[in-house]
């Protein structure tokens, strides 16, 4: 079960990088076709701060002119020495432009030996969205299926940090994130607690301190545990650090590096 609760850690850390809400439609765009973040995320328990797995979300446009945004977690060496565990979770989420909601997502999700591949197709006109899953390695097998009711504009794990960018966060204010993840929907309480200085591997920066509701009955983690995300108070929105505490321990996501599309970019200072 150890290998199991360490790579649900993970993706529960990229959600809390995707953590967004939409009350309001975006008045700015903080965020250019080409962008690049990267993190690293280090767990902690037994041992301190063992590196086990690096991120990257990039954005660039598709036919239309909607965007595209691909997230990719990937375990790293520690991870692998001490559990004999690997995984890489691939995922593209196309944008509506015009009102910035999920259209479509598709994952490659790869645990050691176990593939699947998935897509969600997200109808607002009959307000469903459909998920069908399959297994490469098995073409005769039936596709696993899911379809739920959506409401207004949804998100996936991957829209979420980009429509939250473009929103004006202040101390105090909450908000209801509505995301949906393998077929399933959920209602995301938000929560603005503070503005706080981080020290970054980018630099000291003024950030809001999010704290999203995601864990318990009903929840998307129906376990006991916390979360944070750090946001920038700047005109960039950057998400640059997570926290997740849960029974198995601390993951701490930091970010890396930043790159425009642009050839300007900010690095991790060694």
């Amino acid at each position: 079960m150890v290998r199991f609760s360490i790579r649900n850690l993970i993706f529960t850390a990229v959600f809390v990088l995707s953590a967004a809400v939409a009350f309001a439609q975006p008045s700015a765009v903080p965020f250019s076709d080409g962008e690049t973040l990267t993190y690293e995320g280090k767990l902690s328990k037994i041992i301190s701060g063992i590196s086990v797995a690096d991120l990257t979300f990039k954005v660039d446009r598709v036919a239309g002119d909607d965007f595209r945004i691909v997230a990719e977690a990937r375990s790293k060496g520690t991870l692998l020495k001490l559990f004999r565990f690997t995984f890489l979770q691939r995922l593209e989420s196309t944008i509506d432009n015009d009102v910035f909601r999920v259209n479509k997502t598709v994952k490659h999700d790869v645990q050691k030996d176990r593939v699947r591949d998935s897509e969600a197709l997200f109808d607002y006109g009959d307000k469903r969205v459909t998920y069908t899953e399959i297994d490469p390695k098995e073409p005769m097998k039936p596709p696993r299926k899911i379809a739920s009711e959506i409401e207004g504009t949804t998100h996936d794990l991957v829209s979420g940090v980009y429509s939250l960018r473009m929103l004006p966060l202040a101390v105090g204010k909450s908000f209801t994130l509505k995301v949906s993840d393998s077929g399933l929907v959920y209602d995301v309480p938000i929560r603005v607690t503070a503005r706080e200085l981080q020290k970054t591997e980018i630099g000291k920066v003024w950030c809001f301190r999010v704290e999203p509701a995601v864990f318990g009955p009903g929840r998307l983690i129906e376990s006991k545990g916390s979360m944070i995300i750090w946001i920038t108070d700047d005109e960039k929105r950057l998400p640059v650090r997570s926290r997740v505490n849960t029974s198995i321990g601390r993951l701490d996501i930091k970010i890396q590096s930043v790159s425009n599309g642009t050839g300007t970019s900010q690095t991790a200072k060694k």
